[in-house]
């Protein structure tokens, strides 16, 4: 289960007043790249995965936080009933499913680690988790951008950047691509691969 379109927005708005950041503008494009490669692929639902893509950021209403905003985002989904938004905020963030090779901070207590460790553990990736895992690499709060660029970004500020979590990245680019039948970026109209 996941909130209207109109209802997801209403989130988003109230959340980005509770804690300003570019972290809103980058949802907003993530939904939009989500939107345009569901409409591209046969078998996903558009108006889901925009509001899925709009909401995986959610848990950064409650403050600037690395893996806490996954926590938060998580709970605050259930809490809501909105499991399949849940469910996205849990996973956007590991696309190996290992909670091992989050970039950041463990700033959530060991009780929360665990409680998290044991969701993803018991998660089986579907379509959706691996569109905005997609989408979250190629969205910045200016706009669609490079993988390649944004992954050395990430590298740059947290000084790390698994190889293999890079890999699985580019591996859903061109997973994406293959059920598209053509480039990520002339899908999510953004830059050019080249």
């Amino acid at each position: 289960m996941y909130p209207t379109r109109q209802k997801a927005e209403e989130l988003l708005i109230e959340a980005g007043k509770c804690n300003p950041g570019p972290w809103e503008a980058h949802s907003r494009v993530t939904a939009d790249c989500a939107c345009k490669i569901a409409r591209a692929v046969s078998g996903l639902d558009a108006e889901k995965a925009y509001v899925v893509g709009l909401l995986h950021d959610i848990g950064r209403k409650f403050g600037v936080k690395h893996l806490g905003h996954v926590y938060d985002g998580w709970r605050y989904m259930s809490e809501l009933g909105y499991d399949e938004a849940a469910r996205i905020c849990l996973s956007h963030s590991f696309n190996e499913g290992k909670l091992e090779n989050y970039i950041g901070k463990f700033d959530i207590t060991e009780e929360e680690t665990e409680e998290l460790r044991l969701a993803l553990a018991a998660m089986k990736f579907d379509e959706y988790d691996k569109l905005i895992q997609l989408c979250d690499s190629l969205a910045a709060a200016e706009g669609v951008v490079d993988m390649k660029e944004r992954m050395e970004d990430i590298r740059r500020r947290y000084g790390q950047y698994p190889q293999s979590k890079w890999d699985k990245n580019m591996e859903l680019k061109t997973y994406f691509e293959q059920k598209a039948g053509k480039d990520i970026y002339t899908v999510v109209g953004g830059i050019s691969a080249e």
